[in-house]
């Protein structure tokens, strides 16, 4: 349905799914850096949302840059945020941006929106041979443990005429804290006022019922292997493990697939509050913009402003910029949507505060004119 995406690597260490890229340049023709040292080793951790294109940049980056060495742990975004935090990484990578209040106990940092993407519904149904059609309330309920059944009314109701399995459903969620659950957690809030009282939205909630697993991988297992299973994961990771995705209902009515174009017209319906805060959710865009996918979220990367090494920074401010700027065809190609321009340029503007003197933390990111 998707084509199928490269082989990603993956070192998984026997505590659990925990991933370390590590991608060492080879082209020895390519320009190097004008560092005036080495650079070192550059180490990134956070999103699984974003794996699978950090590792295409990475990539991309290291053969165009002998010498460096940049190495991404894919441990969930609240992992990433908490390394950033104690100072181990050079830069994390979260879905969820960080609030005024939670930037206050991090080092001075800059949140550079650089990739968005949809937040896919996948299922177990093996039987069923057409894409199953949810409407935000019906998956509210899924995930509340009201609708336990894939025979339910509110399923038949949202998919008529189509036969489904009578077998219990099985609720899978993250059990690690990320920023993959803080969208998905955010458009449940928003569509289901009984989900805002009892759950809310955060990278890690109390979930009424379920099975957790560890990241994007963990979730994607519990899905294959549980026989009327559902879960929420990038379209990267459903499309590798050649699962099914949910068509969601918008606001207007549409029944939409999880596409990048889905997500791009999410990121247009909020284009104004964007160029105002680039942290606002995009999550269920309102009913004019006809074709958005609704579970959608733009993924950050959180920098330090001032490194511990200065050729550190510098690598990283230069990987940064060919992200936001080069690297966005790469994560069109991945099944992630390209970034406006406005907010490429935002991005470009938040880079010049990397290795500037500034205020003990951003408080809100600079908006392009």
């Amino acid at each position: 349905m998707f084509g199928k995406l490269p082989r990603i690597g993956l070192l998984r260490l026997a505590s659990g799914f925990f991933v370390l890229l590590s991608l060492v340049a080879c082209n020895s023709g390519s320009k190097s850096l004008q560092t005036g040292g080495s650079p070192g080793i550059i180490i990134g951790a956070g999103s699984t949302f974003v794996y699978p294109v950090m590792t295409r940049w990475i990539s991309r980056f290291q053969s165009n840059h002998p010498g460096v060495q940049i190495n991404y742990q894919s441990i969930g975004s609240g992992g990433g945020i908490q390394q950033l935090k104690k100072g181990l990484v050079d830069f994390g990578a979260s879905d969820a941006a960080l609030d005024d209040q939670q930037l206050k106990g991090m080092p001075p940092l800059v949140q550079i929106a650089e990739s968005a993407g949809p937040v896919c519904i996948t299922y177990n149904l093996p039987e069923l041979k057409q894409a199953l059609k949810l409407s935000g309330p019906t998956l509210a309920r899924i995930y509340l443990g009201k609708i336990t059944t894939w025979q339910d009314p509110a399923i038949q109701k949202d998919n008529p005429g189509v036969r489904i399995s009578s077998q219990n459903i099985v609720v899978a969620h993250r059990s690690d804290g990320s920023g993959t659950t803080s969208i998905f957690t955010s458009y449940l809030a928003k569509i289901s006022p009984e989900w805002a009282k009892q759950v809310g939205q955060a990278i890690a909630v109390n979930w009424p019922t379920g099975l957790g697993g560890k990241g994007s991988e963990g979730v994607t297992g519990v899905v294959k292997q549980t026989p009327g299973g559902i879960g929420y994961v990038e379209l990267a990771y459903a499309s590798e493990n050649k699962l099914p995705v949910a068509s969601i209902a918008n606001r207007a009515g549409t029944w939409v697939q999880p596409t990048a174009a889905g997500a791009t017209a999410a990121i247009n319906a909020f284009a104004d509050d964007l160029g105002k805060d680039v942290r606002l959710p995009i999550v269920d865009p309102p009913a004019s913009a006809t074709n958005a996918y609704p579970i959608s979220g733009l993924t950050f990367l959180l920098i330090p402003k001032q490194g511990k090494d200065a050729n550190k920074s510098d690598t990283v401010k230069q990987f940064v910029q060919y992200i936001v700027t080069q690297g966005q065809d790469e994560a069109e190609a991945l099944f992630y949507a390209k970034l406006p321009n406005r907010l490429e340029q935002q991005g470009q503007n938040l880079l010049a505060q990397i290795g500037a003197k500034g205020p003990p933390a951003q408080t809100q990111p600079d908006a392009a004119p």
